[in-house]
Order: C-alpha cells, then structure tokens, then sequence
C-alpha cells in the first residue's frame, strides 16, 4: 500500500493538467465550428446542445499520454524490462481507440457522411483488430492472469479461448461506454469510477504500474468533467468514449478479474442490453417497443427524469456497484 500515495497524486496532476489546458481546446473547437450533431429521433431537450463542441476526449487523451509517458520513461527506454512496460499497452489502445473515435467523429461532422459518421461495419472491423492485437498481447507478451474466479484460490487457465474472449471484452467495453455518452457527464462519472475500481484492485494486487495509469485516467475525466457537467461546454464525442472504454476492458483483463466487469461496469452494460432487448423485440413482434427509447438514459428523459437527476441515481448505482466489485475481488 506504500504506491498508494502516488498512485493518487497522479490524479491529482493530471486533473489539473486536463483543467488548466481545458478553456484553450474549447476555445479552438469553438473556432473550427468543431459541434455536435443532435439525433433527429431524439430527445427534443437535446436539440439546445446543436453546436456544442465535441471531440473533447482529446482534453482526457493528450494529459494521460504526457503523464503516463513522462512517468515511465526511464522503464520503457532503458535497458532492462520492468513491469514499465505494461502500461504501453493499455496506452496504446487508448490512443488508437482515440483516434478511431477522431475519425468517426469528424465523418461524422465534416465528411461524406455527415451526422452519421463512420460506418458501422468499418468502425467495428478496427475496434477487433485492435482488440485482437490487445490479446495477443496481453496472453502472449505481458502473461497476465487470464481469468480470477471470487471465492475460488488461484487463476483459473482459459487456454485458445482467452483470445477471442478478451477481444470480445475490449469491444463490447468499448462500444458500452459509447451508448453511455449522452447526457451531460454521465460517461464520464461513470468511466471514472470503473477505471478508480480497478485501480484499487491493481494495488491490491501489487500492479503498481497499472494502478498509476487507473489513477492518471481518472484524474483526467475529472478534469474533462470540469467542462462536461451540466450545461456542458464541452462533449467527449467517440474520441473519449471509444478509447475509455477499450481501455477500461484492457484494464480488466490485466488485474484478471475481468469476470466483476459487467457489475463495475453496471450502467454501461444495462445501457447496451436496453438496446440490444429494443431491436430484438422490435423485430420479432413487427413493431413493439419495450422501452420509449434507446439507450437506456433515454427512456428515462421521456419518462420524466431531469438530465441532472438521470446522471446522479445512475452515478449512485455504478458508485455502488463498484463497491461490490471490490468486496468480490477480496473474497
């Protein structure tokens, strides 16, 4: 527990940086007209937020790197291996999902398919073969536990199947965070909280590298969330939402306890299954809706919830859900 102190200062640092260089981005998506494209379907109290920049994950991505890079510089470049190393790949993914999300998000701004965005085949072909190299490096090069059962002694082997498992957990994490991101600081409390979750379980488990970079991101979405708290100034867009949420599935597979994901991850995965419980019912009663509307957040807005309170009981929810996610990792 001796990291612990720094583990948390590094929240510290990189909250201010994200805050300090905050107002300046704004200001420049402000001047390259850099706004947000409402949902013709949606909500109607989102039709106020037409114009409000996005692609802010770049105020997250950008402090983290710096940080992250700084901090291990001499075991990353230096002649012998030390667990340094480790955090290169959950870096990595965040930087591509990143700029995977960039491209989308600017497809979906200033290209071909405006207020669309990147087709969805393309997005999800690179967010797998991302995924796949993520797996490969994770089993392969980091040997990380591959899977901790709570309650039971020891790692439990997954063998040829932890590739594709640990791929299918980096893009479902990452597409999960993506349907969360839609009211004003939601995907951002609730990304915070995971990535401190397993933060904490990293210390536990001696992790210290990893438990520095959860804590680095966390500081980071605080400082993001300075500017995205309702009314929000600023969108995180698939630049952030994307890239936190590969990375929080990375994160994961690295402590092994990825089985506690869906519980830390509570809200994120009952958003996605809202959708995926819509269209399945939808298409097989030839029109019927369980739900107002999709994601989840949704059908909470047009039931009568203000945005604020949809944001706070969610956060409660996920706050408590990682709480049981840590009571489990120490059983």
């Amino acid at each position: 527990m001796t990291q612990t102190p720094m583990a948390l200062a590094l929240a510290g640092l990189s909250f201010m940086i994200t805050v300090i260089w905050g107002s300046p981005l704004i200001r420049i998506l402000r001047y390259f007209h850099i706004g947000e494209t409402i949902r013709v379907e949606g909500p109607e109290r989102h039709f106020s937020k037409l114009g409000t920049p996005t692609m802010g994950g770049v105020m997250i991505i950008l402090p983290v790197a710096l940080v992250t890079l700084l901090l291990n510089a001499a075991s990353i470049v230096g002649p012998t291996l030390v667990l340094g190393k480790s955090v290169i790949l959950p870096l990595g993914i965040l930087l591509l999902f990143a700029v995977l999300g960039g491209l989308d998000d600017w497809e979906g701004l200033r290209g071909r398919r405006r207020g669309e965005g990147m087709r969805a085949r393309t997005k999800i072909s690179f967010q797998v073969l991302f995924a796949l190299v993520a797996s490969f490096g994770l089993r392969y090069v980091l040997d990380v536990p591959e899977m901790f059962i709570p309650g039971v002694k020891g790692e439990f082997p997954l063998g040829i199947w932890y590739i594709p498992i640990a791929a299918f957990i980096i893009v479902a994490a990452s597409n999960a965070v993506n349907l969360t991101d839609g009211l004003d600081g939601l995907a951002g409390l609730i990304s915070a909280t995971a990535f401190a979750v397993y933060g904490g379980i990293a210390l536990l488990q001696g992790q210290t590298f990893i438990a520095r970079f959860c804590f680095t991101l966390v500081g980071a979405v605080f400082g993001f969330l300075w500017f995205n708290v309702h009314p929000a100034e600023l969108f995180m867009g698939d630049t952030g939402s994307l890239a936190l949420g590969a990375t929080l599935g990375v994160v994961a597979l690295m402590t092994g306890q990825w089985l506690l994901l869906p519980i830390v991850a509570i809200i994120p995965v009952s958003e996605t299954l809202s959708v995926i419980v819509q269209v399945a019912v939808f298409k097989i009663t030839g029109g019927k809706r369980v739900f107002k509307m999709t994601p989840l957040h949704h059908h909470f807005e047009l039931s009568g919830w203000s945005e604020t309170q949809i944001v706070q009981r969610f956060w409660l929810i996920g706050l408590l859900a990682g709480m049981v996610g840590v009571a489990l990792a120490l059983v």
